[in-house]
């Protein structure tokens, strides 16, 4: 079954803006991101699959109480990797990327899907910004600041 070339990521965050990253398992090089994921179907909604990749990848609830899982309105569409261009169907080229942002009171601990991700770290924003290899993630973490709400 190939993957649905439409995705959420989600910049997992706090108000003191530490941001959460994972370093990928299956890349050779060092590739950090924010937490990032397929639709399993059409029909599943863009905050129900940012729901299951927090879950699949952190083992963070982002639907507990004191989080707040916010959809920033913002869309990238890109090029598809092509070390990872097998995973969707014959002729698939691009990925329209999602993203939210999902607030928490402090750091917190995560544990790690061994099969995605090998370690994490929470950092200052910009800090976070420069370690991740995707250019639509780091961007999105640099627009941090301008979807802070006060409690």
């Amino acid at each position: 079954m190939y993957k649905i070339p439409e995705s959420v990521l989600v910049v997992i965050h706090t108000a003191a803006l530490q941001v959460l990253v994972l370093r990928r398992a299956d890349s050779a090089e060092d590739f950090w991101q924010s937490v990032t994921g397929s639709k399993q179907s059409a029909a599943e909604t863009w905050r129900e699959t940012a729901l299951r990749e927090v879950r699949e990848e952190t083992g963070l609830d982002a639907g507990a109480p004191g989080c707040r899982l916010a959809d920033w309105g913002l869309e990238n569409v890109y090029s598809l990797y092509p070390q990872w261009r097998h995973r969707y169907a014959p002729g698939v080229m691009t990925n329209t990327e999602h993203v939210l942002g999902l607030w928490l009171p402090a750091p917190a601990p995560v544990r790690l899907n061994p099969r995605e991700h090998t370690a994490c770290a929470w950092l200052p924003w910009r800090e976070a910004a420069d370690r991740c290899y995707s250019p639509s993630n780091a961007e999105a973490i640099l627009w941090l600041p301008h979807f802070l709400h006060p409690a």
